[in-house]
């Protein structure tokens, strides 16, 4: 199966507050050691995959640079990245290829390095149309930054193009949420993201939420009831116009959804390079067992043996680049199955259940079946007519992590390798 690749590109030009990403502001003079160690690894990419039990082929059909912002680098080290992966595998012609880009980080020599690098595709981090709003986040770019972008990549050729808004951002209210959602059917885009903000510990502006204080305007933050009132708002209008939602966070014209993250929610083999990047390949222990258990009887074939692969590399610029170890977590047929739920839950067309059934056994559907018959009776989950598939309800979109969580599994064997 042709793989994904993502390069991530932890270089910012400035830290946004509601970021909890593995990414930051660094001297430019670290770029090209960073780029000479992706590089390094991508050649090496088949031993890696050995050392870690994976398969892999060599033929990729998308490719997804990341960050952070990844046209902070130059053209000559993006082309330098771009050159490894196509040296060391096949790139489809057809292949789907991302950058992600800040607003504002397009210089005219970027942008022709990204059409030479066979670019077409690219993800606008705008998050905001207010400019009052994404200053308040630590956004450089305003609202005519982007649409001058916008105009510059469709006329060089590129009209696959992503924009990225955030809901709950502070300062936000109906009224600007709404000037964002217009902006964005206005430039009559191919794809929209939209996040809900997190708030956690891993940002700067979620602590202070947390904490219930003041810096970083975190006293302006929409409750979580008016955030998801935003976000509904955008689901309805975006497929008002013809932009579908296709997965809980992300909404395409038709034929236009992200090919690449689509490899992530149905469990499609991709490797990750650089930063905190993570990979899942089809595992060369398959059927291996973990527990020495016997649990393949009266058609469970789900069990304990090893069924994927996945790894990631260290979370920190100075670790990555010392060359720490991989994480290591091999993947149970047991785990594999409670994986396809919660992933495959994110997409609006669901989990098909006899595919589930044909693939683990009937046996290990069974014994989720409780589960599913709770999260429907709550409504957060809703069977098809036939009942051969299940799929989230639009309160199970916003309540979506606590359907998840009755599908986790135990906790996995991992490793340092």
């Amino acid at each position: 199966m042709a793989l994904g690749i993502y390069i991530s590109v932890p270089f910012c030009r400035t830290k946004c507050s509601y970021c909890n990403f593995a990414s930051d502001v660094f001297s430019r003079a670290v770029f090209e050691r960073y780029v000479d160690r992706v590089c390094a690894d991508i050649a090496n990419a088949p031993q890696i995959a050995g050392e870690m039990s994976g398969s892999i082929d060599d033929e990729v059909d998308s490719v997804y640079l990341g960050g952070g912002t990844p046209t902070v680098l130059d053209a000559r080290q993006l082309q330098r990245i771009f050159a490894a992966i196509r040296s060391q595998f096949q790139v489809r012609p057809d292949a789907e290829v991302t950058v992600e880009c800040a607003p504002g980080t397009l210089a005219a020599d970027v942008l022709e390095g990204l059409l030479r690098c066979g670019v077409n595709r690219v993800s606008l981090g705008v998050q905001s149309f207010v400019d009052a709003e994404a200053a308040a986040v630590g956004r450089l770019h305003k609202r005519s930054t982007v649409l001058e972008d916008i105009a510059r990549l469709r006329a060089a050729g590129i009209t696959n193009i992503n924009i990225d808004l955030i809901a709950g951002l502070p300062h936000q209210t109906a009224e600007t949420w709404q000037q964002s959602l217009d902006e964005t059917l206005a430039t009559e885009a191919a794809h929209a993201s939209v996040y809900m903000l997190e708030v956690d510990e891993d940002s700067r502006l979620g602590r202070e939420v947390m904490a219930g204080g003041t810096r970083y305007h975190a006293h302006f933050v929409p409750d979580d009831e008016a955030t998801a009132d935003f976000y509904l708002a955008a689901c309805e209008q975006l497929e008002a116009v013809g932009i579908a939602q296709y997965e809980i966070s992300n909404f395409a014209r038709p034929g236009l959804e992200s090919q690449h993250n689509l490899k992530y929610w149905t469990r499609q083999p991709y490797l990750g390079f650089g930063v905190d990047a993570h990979s899942m390949l089809a595992s060369t222990l398959e059927g291996h067992d973990l527990s020495h258990a016997d649990e393949t009887q009266n058609g469970d074939r789900c069990g304990r043996g090893v069924e994927a692969v996945r790894f990631s590399t260290a979370d920190t610029l100075e670790k990555y680049v010392a060359g720490s170890p991989l994480l290591t977590t091999l993947v149970s047929r047991e785990a594999a199955l409670e994986e396809s739920f919660f992933l495959g839950l994110r997409l609006n067309r669901g989990v098909n259940l006899q595919r589930i059934a044909a693939r683990f056994g009937s046996k290990a559907l069974e014994k989720l079946e409780p589960a599913i018959a709770e999260l429907v009776f709550d409504g957060l989950l809703e069977k098809e007519q036939s009942a051969d598939s299940i799929r989230l309800t639009p309160r199970g979109r916003l309540l979506s992590n606590e359907v998840f969580q009755a599908f986790l599994a135990p906790a996995p064997l991992s490793s340092k390798s």
